[in-house]
């Protein structure tokens, strides 16, 4: 190896140091203040650099922010697909439960990252495009194991009504043009439902309501199984 390639590689395993320093103590502030408050100033302080330093690794609060959350649903997205992986042969609705499980176990694991992906909006924060693959890799997982489950048993899946199936036939086309309308509302439904079970749980809304959550959350997320057209097990 030359010595510009040795150089060049201790600078960018340098930059990799001081980026991850900066969003390991970004996330602290995050848990401590939550996502409203983030400031570089503050988290150049607390690292020791001057501020103009630490905006060479992120121009911009926003950009550090952008940085969190596609890293906070890359490790949600391989908590689930790690999970599925050991369960890819089973049956759609033992796959299906199986994911929820590793978005509810990660979720209460990572309870700041997960509020800074599914709870209140930042104020004047937009996430960019550069969110969505990041975004839609645990919506993606569940598509794939529909789809599948539409490909050999079928699925169960009421007709829409007449008032949807233009916006049924557009979610379709954007998300899954293989599945049939009515499968992709009820997918989109059950999305929705999904991630609202589990912020009630991180939220603390289910405190003094429901006393054994991991049974309740089999269940519920059983029945979004069912509710997406996936047949009971044999």
């Amino acid at each position: 190896m030359s010595s510009t390639s040795a150089t060049q590689g201790a600078r960018a395993r340098a930059r990799e140091e001081v980026t991850a320093a900066i969003k390991d103590e970004a996330r602290r502030q995050l848990a401590a203040d939550g996502a409203a408050k983030l400031s570089l100033r503050a988290v150049a302080r607390e690292l020791g650099m001057v501020s103009s330093a630490l905006y060479r690794y992120f121009p911009s609060r926003d950009d550090l922010l952008t940085a969190l959350i596609i890293d906070a649903y890359d490790s949600l997205g391989a908590a689930a697909e790690a999970a599925h992986a050991e369960v890819a042969g089973g049956p759609p609705v033992r796959r299906w439960v199986t994911v929820c499980a590793a978005v509810r176990s990660w979720a209460l694991e990572h309870p700041h990252e997960y509020a800074l992906i599914y709870g209140s909006p930042v104020p004047g924060y937009t996430a960019p495009e550069s969110t969505v693959r990041a975004a839609a890799r645990v919506g993606l997982l569940l598509i794939g194991i529909v789809r599948d489950a539409h490909r050999g048993r079928g699925v169960a899946v009421h007709p829409l009504p007449t008032t949807l199936r233009t916006e049924g036939e557009r979610l379709a086309a954007d998300l899954a043009p293989d599945l049939p309308p009515a499968v992709i509302m009820a997918l989109v439904a059950a999305w929705a439902q999904l991630f609202g079970l589990v912020g009630f749980e991180v939220f603390g809304q289910f405190h003094r309501i429901v006393e054994d959550r991991p049974e309740f959350f089999v269940h519920a997320a059983t029945q979004l199984a069912h509710g997406v057209g996936l047949l009971p097990q044999d």
